[in-house]
């Protein structure tokens, strides 16, 4: 019973394959392989146009060096106050880039349109000593499990036009994203109005694959030096590129988000049945987020289930009572039915 992260889960076996096939061949190295050209190409295919790949190998990479690329001195990005690139990255967007982030308060993890505009009013692009408005961030999925509607993200994508910022989004999960909202890559992405996508594949099944993503390749200029600079450019990415290949090809990462979210349904429709714990919001990803008694959680621990207890957002529609707990279930393309019964179960006991 593994809810603690889709991390914890390994990598499909049609990607293990590819990897091992590609482990007994030479390639040339540094990202010119015809491996990683044909990946490149490939990436276009799934977004409708040319776009701009670079591999790297963690999504804290991805976003860190993706603000990077939109830098300006004295910048700031605008990003949801608890926001993976500011709660979890251990400041990696602010050292990389050199920018400062500024939280952005909403419900649900998600960016307030209303507060978003009053924030980068504060920060004109002639405030020397406050500093000027550069770029904005959002993740899809966010952190607490909800997904930006189509509408949403172009509601954003329309404030960053107006104030000529590009907007940049942290895909980790964007996957599961796509497929709970029944959308294209290019629906979800440039046609929305976001210039900049950090994809995730490493928590949908693979070893380690996470891409950079430009819809405007012009905009990819300074990321090769950045990259390197950064010691981001692996002499070996054909592994990176392999595991893409496997991942994209006949839609397997799409079947895999659509595991992960169908175990979390099944998780979200046992938890609202159950009579000793509660859903502590609605979400819609792979994640779920319920309050439960200390004794069950306790009692679920001891039954090998994996999870983490959670602090309380700002905004937690119901405070968690002394006795109960906070706790995260993130479920994975490795998540079995009967993982998820056995949980809801020791739940039920507990």
């Amino acid at each position: 019973m593994f809810f603690a992260s889709d991390n914890w889960a390994g990598a499909h076996p049609a990607i293990n394959e590819r990897l091992l096939k590609e482990s007994t061949r030479f390639a040339a190295a540094y990202g010119t392989s015809e491996l990683d050209r044909a990946i490149e190409q490939r990436f276009n295919e799934i977004f409708e146009r040319e776009v701009a790949v670079f591999f790297v190998a963690t999504g804290t990479a991805a976003n860190s060096l993706a603000l990077a690329s939109l830098a300006k001195p004295g910048g700031v990005t605008f990003a949801h106050s608890e926001a993976h690139v500011i709660e979890d990255e251990c400041g990696a967007p602010d050292f990389f880039s050199g920018m400062r982030m500024s939280p952005v308060p909403g419900a649900l993890g998600k960016m307030d349109p209303k507060q978003l505009r009053s924030r980068i009013a504060r920060y004109p692009q002639d405030a020397v000593h406050h500093g000027r408005a550069t770029a904005i961030t959002m993740t899809q999925a966010t952190e607490v499990g909800s997904i930006y509607s189509l509408t949403e993200i172009e509601e954003i994508a329309g404030i960053a036009k107006e104030h000529g910022l590009p907007l940049h989004m942290d895909g980790a999960r964007f996957a599961n994203a796509l497929v709970q909202l029944g959308a294209t890559p290019a629906e979800m992405t440039w046609k929305r109005g976001v210039d900049v996508l950090s994809f995730g594949g490493t928590k949908n099944g693979c070893w380690c694959a996470e891409a950079i993503v430009f819809f405007d390749p012009e905009m990819a200029r300074e990321l090769p030096f950045i990259r390197k600079r950064s010691a981001q450019l692996f002499s070996k990415s054909r592994f990176i590129a392999a595991q893409f290949e496997a991942y994209l090809q006949d839609n397997l990462w799409l079947d895999l988000a659509r595991h992960a979210n169908a175990m979390a349904d099944r998780l979200r429709a046992g938890l609202e049945a159950s009579n000793s714990a509660r859903l502590a919001w609605p979400t819609a990803s792979n994640e779920v987020f319920a309050v439960i008694p200390k004794s069950t959680a306790q009692a679920a621990e001891a039954g090998g289930a994996k999870f983490y207890d959670w602090l309380e957002p700002h905004d937690m529609p119901e405070p968690v009572a002394e006795h109960d707990l906070l706790i995260r279930l993130v479920t994975s393309f490795a998540t079995e039915p009967q993982d998820v019964d056995a949980f809801l179960d020791v739940i039920a006991a507990g």
